[in-house]
C-alpha cells in the first residue's frame, strides 16, 4: 500500500506467495520466493504511481519467521516459518531459564528464541552471519545493509524493549551474540534504497528504507487507535485482544504478554507506550465448522440482537483454551443445538462476545486499562447485528476500523521515518 502526506491510500496491489513446505513440525521456506514476490509487487505498484516518489518503505512480517544469512545477505538454509514448531528441547530451556517477565512472548517452540537456539546447533559455526526475522531481511535486501531489525520483531526473540538492550540472562542459553541484530524502534530511518535496486525499480535515490515492525501490530496501527485505553478486537479464525497501556503488562500463564507500541504519534516525553494482549483459541474458525461464508451473510439480516438466545456455549474449535480461560483440557460447549440454525448462529456470536469480554476483563485484572472504545477488524467487523451484541454485553463503543491492513500500517511506519529524517 501507498499513502500521502495526508494519510490517503493512493495505490495497492498484493501477489499471493506459496504455501510453505511442511514436514511434521518443521515448516519452512525458501526466502528467495519472498524477494522475488517484493519485486514483482512493487513493480506492479509502480505502474500506478510513480516510483520516483516514493518517500520512504518499511516493511511488515510474520515475528517469528526467522533466518540465517551471511553478511552479504545470502541466506543459509530455507528459512524457519513463524508456526515451525521444531525447537521443543529449546523452549524447555527457555523456560527454565528466561526472567518471567519474558517467559509469554519467548517460551513457545514457535518463538524466535527458540529456533535461534535450534539454528546454533546446526553447522554454521565457522560462518559469519546474521539472526535475522523476515522483514529485517526483506528491509536488507532493499537496503543493501543487514543486521538490523525492530522492537517488535525482536521481542519472541528474546529482546527487551523496556531496557532496550539483549538481556543478561540469554546468556545462560549460550546465545550467540554476534549473530544478533541492532534494534532500533518501528520506523526508524535505517538507510536509503540501495543504488542497484533504485536503478532496477525507477525509486530515487534518496527513498527512505525505515525499520519495519510485525504484522499483527501494524494492523493495529492501521486502524487508528493511538491513546491509551483504546483496544483493537481482531475476529478472525481466532480471537485475539489488543489494548494501548502506559505500562507493559504480562501474565505468561495466560500467554499475556506486550510489545512496545511505535510511536506514530509520539508522547511529549518520548516514552514508550505498550501493546497488551492476549489471543483466544475461540474465533470464526468455529463459525466455519458449521456454516459457510454465503450462510453466514445470509443469516446476519436476520439476527436479533436485542433477544438474548439464553444459550451457553463455549465455542472452541478442539479442546484446549488458553486465554481468557488457561485451560488445555477445556472441552467445546455447543449443546443443547436449537432447530433453527440462525438461533444457533447467535448463540455462538454471543459466546463469542462474551469471551471478547471476559478477555478485557482479565486484560484488567492483570493491569491494563478499561477500553475506552474498541476497533474491530477482521472478517466479524462486517456484522453489525454483532455489533450490537458486543456493544451491549461490554458497555463500550465499538468501531468497524476504516484500515485494516498490515500494509497500511506499515505505511504510516514509513511516512514516520520520512519526517523524523526530515526533522
Amino acid at each position: 500500500m501507498a499513502i500521502d502526506e495526508a494519510n490517503t491510500l493512493v495505490a495497492q496491489h498484493a501477489v499471493p506467495l506459496p504455501a510453505p513446505g511442511q514436514q511434521g513440525k518443521n515448516i519452512e521456506q525458501d526466502a528467495t520466493i519472498w524477494w522475488q514476490a517484493v519485486l514483482q509487487l512493487l513493480r506492479q505498484l509502480f505502474t500506478d504511481i510513480d516510483a520516483r516518489r516514493i518517500a520512504a518503505i518499511a516493511v511488515d512480517a510474520t515475528s517469528a519467521t526467522v533466518l540465517l544469512c551471511d553478511r552479504e545477505g545470502r541466506p543459509l538454509h530455507p528459512a524457519l516459518m513463524y508456526n515451525d514448531a521444531r525447537a521443543d528441547e529449546e523452549a524447555g530451556r527457555i523456560r527454565e531459564t528466561a526472567a518471567t517477565e519474558a517467559t509469554a512472548a519467548v517460551a513457545s517452540a514457535s518463538s524466535g528464541l527458540a529456533k535461534l537456539l535450534w539454528l546454533q546447533k546446526q553447522d554454521f559455526s565457522d560462518r559469519g552471519c546474521f539472526f535475522l526475522h523476515q522483514a529485517d531481511w526483506i528491509a536488507g535486501r532493499l537496503s543493501d545493509r543487514f543486521g538490523f531489525s525492530d522492537f517488535n520483531n525482536a521481542l519472541k526473540s528474546g529482546y527487551d524493549a523496556q531496557a532496550r538492550r539483549w538481556p543478561e540472562w540469554m546468556d545462560a542459553l549460550g546465545v550467540k551474540r554476534s549473530w544478533l541484530p541492532r534494534i532500533s524502534p518501528p520506523g526508524s530511518p535505517l538507510a536509503p534504497v540501495s543504488v542497484d535496486i533504485a536503478q532496477d525499480l525507477g525509486l530515487n535515490k534518496d527513498c527512505l528504507i525505515t525499520a519495519g515492525t510485525t504484522d499483527s501490530t501494524a494492523a493495529f496501527l492501521a486502524t487508528g487507535a493511538s491513546q491509551t485505553g483504546e483496544a483493537v478486537t481482531a475476529l478472525g479464525s481466532t480471537l485475539v485482544l489488543k489494548i494501548i497501556t502506559e505500562q507493559p503488562v504480562a501474565a505468561a500463564e495466560y500467554g499475556i504478554y506486550s510489545q512496545p507500541l511505535p510511536d506514530l504519534n509520539p508522547t511529549p516525553d518520548n516514552r514508550l507506550r505498550w501493546l497488551c494482549g492476549g489471543a483466544s483459541n475461540s474465533g470464526g474458525a468455529v463459525l466455519r465448522q458449521y456454516f459457510s461464508d454465503v450462510q453466514m451473510a445470509q443469516m446476519q439480516t436476520r439476527l436479533d440482537p436485542d433477544t438474548p438466545t439464553g444459550l451457553d456455549y463455549y465455542p472452541l474449535p478442539r479442546r484446549g483454551e488458553r486465554f481468557p480461560i488457561n485451560d488445555p483440557a477445556l472441552s467445546p460447549r455447543l449443546t443443547p443445538r436449537p432447530e433453527k440454525d440462525v438461533l444457533f448462529f447467535q448463540g455462538i456470536l454471543e459466546a463469542l462476545a462474551r469471551i471478547e469480554k471476559d478477555g478485557y476483563d482479565k486484560l484488567q485484572q492483570v493491569g491494563a486499562p478499561k477500553p475506552t472504545r474498541i476497533y474491530t477488524t477482521g472478517g466479524g467487523s462486517r456484522n453489525p447485528a454483532w455489533r450490537k451484541i458486543r456493544e451491549r454485553l461490554m458497555q463500550i463503543k465499538v468501531l468497524t476500523a476504516a484500515q485494516t491492513e498490515a500494509a497500511y500500517g506499515a505505511a504510516l511506519l514509513a511516512k514516520r521515518g520520512w519526517q523524523s529524517k526530515r526533522g
